[in-house]
């Protein structure tokens, strides 16, 4: 079986096949980034191999149109980290970097770590488009801390008293727009007052338009997901937020894997008589996010979590490594509901026993239970 490393790029493809077993370089192609180019890279390497495998570098903005025309032609494709790449050219005899090295650095780092230890490319148009919507919402949310943050700067300069009297994050209520538009109307006419309302008229709109996409990825996690709005301390965006970086849990062959995607896979450091594990860094730091707010929640609100937490912690737990531990439960938690077709209960039986419903969730108590299964890995801080 062969390997292909693919480097991508908006204009055009460096790929590069190697042996699965040993390594060895077996052909380079160079391809243009179009429905031509993707038909004459499947016939080349057709003509390779009859068993092969595609590793493309995970960066879905350049790299989705390529995943696509080889999943619709039945290839098996993987998607390899860009950290994994580097770490792999840097082993490298040959010094230097081109498209080139790059694609046999992204086979090489398949051949060295097992094709079985990567993610598969699935390609999931619901969960694409829920991620594109909530990247669009952020990219607003941003803009509108910029705005925010010069008109305070205005209203530093012409009225003091009324900056001072603006807490944090209350611009974006329309009845404090409302008072400031009030406040600078009575001024004089000048660039600057000018300035500052055609601000509070901007931050109004953007307000509007982030509030209209919440509603929207509501309505599209309840169409695709709706298990995730039963779990405690999940709203409508982190579940948006678990969906979209997900990118379909089909692609991970356990829920151990889904906890390396999203750093939440312990890492040894023992030495010695001494045993411990500590914080993972790696994975995609937004899927951690998503899983440190859901953890956050519950060991604030939820008893039995607190409950779970105290335990570990008198089982000799850090109060961090405690809330690691949480995390991979939640990670295979999540997994476990990322993963099935149909809506599932709201809790199981591991690690915490019987959760009770939280009072502002839905009920879910007329569908079949999730079956618990052993966790693979160890929860441990």
């Amino acid at each position: 079986m062969i390997v292909i490393g693919t480097d991508t790029h908006k204009r055009t493809h460096a790929l590069s096949a190697v042996d699965e077993g040993t390594g060895k370089v077996r052909a380079h192609r160079q391809i243009d980034a179009d429905e031509a180019g993707h038909l004459a890279a499947v016939k080349w390497a057709r003509g390779l191999d009859q068993q092969r495998v595609w590793a493309i570098e995970d960066c879905r903005q350049v790299s989705r149109r390529f995943e696509q025309a080889l999943l619709a032609a039945g290839e098996r494709v993987i998607r390899v980290a860009p950290q994994q790449m580097g770490a792999s050219r840097r082993g490298e005899r040959q010094p230097g970097k081109s498209d080139q090295i790059d694609s046999l650095a992204i086979a090489r780092a398949v051949v060295k770590d097992g094709v079985d230890s990567f993610p598969v490319a699935y390609l999931d148009e619901q969960a694409m488009e829920i991620r594109l919507l909530f990247d669009h919402r952020n990219d607003l949310v941003v803009e509108r801390t910029r705005v925010t943050n010069r008109l305070r700067w205005h209203l530093l300069a012409l009225c003091p008293e009324l900056e001072r009297s603006l807490k944090r994050g209350s611009l974006n209520k329309a009845r404090v727009l409302d008072r400031v538009d009030r406040r600078l109307r009575q001024l004089g006419p000048g660039a600057r007052v000018r300035v500052a309302r055609e601000q509070v008229s901007r931050i109004r709109s953007l307000t509007g338009q982030i509030d209209t996409l919440k509603r929207e990825l509501r309505v599209l996690v309840e169409a695709h997901r709706p298990e995730l709005l039963a779990e405690i301390g999940c709203g409508e965006l982190t579940a948006a937020l678990l969906i979209g970086r997900t990118a379909g849990a089909e692609r991970f062959k356990s829920d151990a894997s889904f906890a390396l995607q999203s750093g939440n896979a312990p890492i040894p450091c023992s030495s010695g008589q001494r045993t411990q594990y500590r914080l993972n860094r790696g994975g995609d730091r937004q899927l951690n996010h998503a899983l440190h707010i859901i953890a956050i929640t519950r060991a604030n609100h939820d008893p039995a979590t607190k409950e779970y937490l105290v335990r570990k912690e008198r089982d000799g737990k850090t109060k961090k490594g405690a809330l690691r531990c949480l995390k991979r439960y939640l990670a295979r938690r999540f997994h476990r509901i990322l993963s099935l077709p149909a809506v599932t209960e709201q809790c199981d039986q591991h690690e915490f026993g019987e959760i009770p419903p939280h009072p502002r969730r839905a009920q879910l108590s007329d569908v079949e239970p999730i079956t618990a299964a052993p966790c693979p890995m160890p929860c441990v801080a």
